[in-house]
C-alpha cells in the first residue's frame, strides 16, 4: 500500500513539472456572473491576428460585448461591437472597421481552442472570435485549416461550457446577455 501511495505523490509531481509555462501573452476575459477565461495567445502561429487581437482588448473595444452567439457541444462566439446596443437582430454583423488576411495552420480545433470568427472569405475576420467547448471535436473537419487559430485555454473551460449550455433562442442567441466586461492582455513571461 505505502507503494502505491508513493508512486501516486511521484506521479503527481512529474505531472506538475510537465505543465508547461505560457510562452505566448495572456488574453484574461472577464464575464459577467460566470467568471473569467484565461487564453494562452500563440503569436507564433497567428502573429497578425494575435496582434489585432490585442490592439483592440489594449482599447477596450471588446468591454460591454456579448458572446451573441452559443451552441453546446460547439462553441462560443463573441466579438462584435453591434451586440452593445438594444438590437439583437445586427449581432453577429459587426467588426472593427477592417479585416485580416488568414493565418491557417495545422493547429487543430480541439475544446478551448481560440479561432477568429469570420464570413465564408476566408479574409473576412476582424473583431469576432470562438472558442471551442467541452465536446466539440466533431466540428473540426468543417474548422481546421479553415479558420485561423491563435489561442488556447489554460484555465476557465469550465466558464466556456457553462455559457455555452445557457438558454437560447432559434439564432443560437442567449436569452439573457452573456456580457463581456473586460478582455486584457498579461504580457508573456520572461525567460
Amino acid at each position: 500500500m505505502r507503494i502505491l501511495a508513493a508512486f501516486a505523490c511521484i506521479s503527481l509531481a512529474l505531472a506538475s513539472c510537465r505543465a508547461r509555462a505560457p510562452e505566448g501573452p495572456t488574453a484574461v476575459i472577464r464575464v459577467r456572473n460566470f467568471g473569467e477565461i484565461r487564453i494562452e495567445l500563440a503569436p507564433k502561429l497567428a502573429p497578425r491576428h494575435v496582434a489585432a487581437f490585442s490592439g483592440l482588448a489594449a482599447a477596450h473595444f471588446y468591454d460591454g460585448t456579448t458572446f451573441h452567439r452559443v451552441i453546446p457541444s460547439f462553441m462560443i462566439q463573441g466579438g462584435d461591437p453591434n451586440s452593445k446596443d438594444a438590437d439583437p437582430m445586427n449581432d453577429g454583423t459587426g467588426g472593427p472597421g477592417y479585416t485580416l488576411q488568414p493565418e491557417f495552420s495545422d493547429s487543430p480545433h480541439v475544446p478551448g481552442t481560440l479561432s477568429m470568427a469570420r464570413r465564408s472569405e476566408p479574409d473576412s475576420a476582424g473583431s469576432q472570435f470562438f472558442i471551442m467547448t467541452t465536446g466539440s471535436e466533431s466540428w473540426r473537419p468543417q474548422l481546421d485549416r479553415q479558420y485561423t487559430v491563435f489561442g488556447h485555454v489554460r484555465s476557465g473551460q469550465d466558464v466556456v461550457d457553462r455559457i455555452s449550455a445557457v438558454p437560447r433562442d432559434r439564432r443560437d442567441r442567449p436569452l439573457e446577455n452573456v456580457v463581456v466586461d473586460s478582455i486584457t492582455i498579461e504580457p508573456s513571461p520572461t525567460r
